[in-house]
């Protein structure tokens, strides 16, 4: 398939975009990026996503292909020459599946939770949640990998991609909020596996620098004074 006809809508520093950009990254595929103003949005995306109108959407030749797990499995079905993405056994890839809906459904909302709630009491039990979470997906990670570097084995893989994309925001919210959720005592494994991931070729100039996220969530949080306000901020891109 010919890559001359990739395009990428997205976002600045959208963890959903970014995944987009690692799967490219990781398949060698070349694609042109556009950046989208979400206060105004662009004709191109407005008829690429009719339905939910976010980034990112990716457009290949007459296609397009909305919503950051879809685009990444897309993107390992049609182009296959390049490192698979998803596991090839059937069972694994299901289950690589179920876990990228719980980061995306269940655990990094926490993040936002504990973000905004401003009784301690609350934000404590938030705060617990977060890392009962990553302990939970340091045992799928051991089991995953099978000893190897990444989720994926020895390369990265979609459930890499999936909760790589969020450290970035992890780390701001902890600096912004003097805590640590990624801990060497409670979830050793992941913390080296987070130092590799963001310094592998296909991440490191793709996944924003810290100060950047802190800049963009300072701003969100301006904007939003309710979790509900942040959420609908945040979600514009999937």
């Amino acid at each position: 398939m010919s890559t001359s006809d990739v395009k990428l809508l997205g976002r600045c520093a959208s963890p959903y975009v970014n995944r987009v950009q690692i799967a490219l990254n990781v398949k060698s595929i070349k694609y042109e990026y556009l950046e989208e103003n979400l206060s105004s949005k662009s004709s191109l995306l407005l008829n690429a996503n009719p339905v939910k109108k976010k980034v990112p959407v990716l457009i290949h030749g007459n296609r397009s292909v909305s919503e950051s797990l879809v685009i990444v499995q897309y993107i390992d079905e049609v182009w296959t020459s390049g490192p698979c993405i998803l596991p090839s056994d059937s069972l694994d890839r299901a289950e690589a599946r179920f876990w990228a809906a719980y980061i995306d459904d269940k655990w990094f909302p926490l993040a936002t939770e504990f973000k905004l709630t401003r009784q301690e009491e609350k934000k404590l039990v938030v705060k617990q949640k977060i890392i009962e979470g990553l302990m939970l997906l340091e045992e799928v990670f051991v089991k995953c990998s099978k000893g190897k570097a990444y989720f994926g084995g020895d390369s990265i893989g979609y459930l890499d991609i999936v909760l790589g994309s969020f450290l970035s925001w992890l780390t701001a919210i902890e600096l912004t909020s003097d805590v640590c959720f990624l801990d060497m005592t409670k979830t050793p494994v992941l913390v080296g596996w987070s130092d590799r991931f963001r310094s592998n070729d296909a991440v490191k100039n793709i996944v924003p620098g810290t100060e950047k996220v802190i800049e963009l969530l300072n701003v969100y949080l301006k904007l939003s004074s309710t979790l509900k306000a942040y959420a609908y901020v945040f979600n514009q891109t999937i």
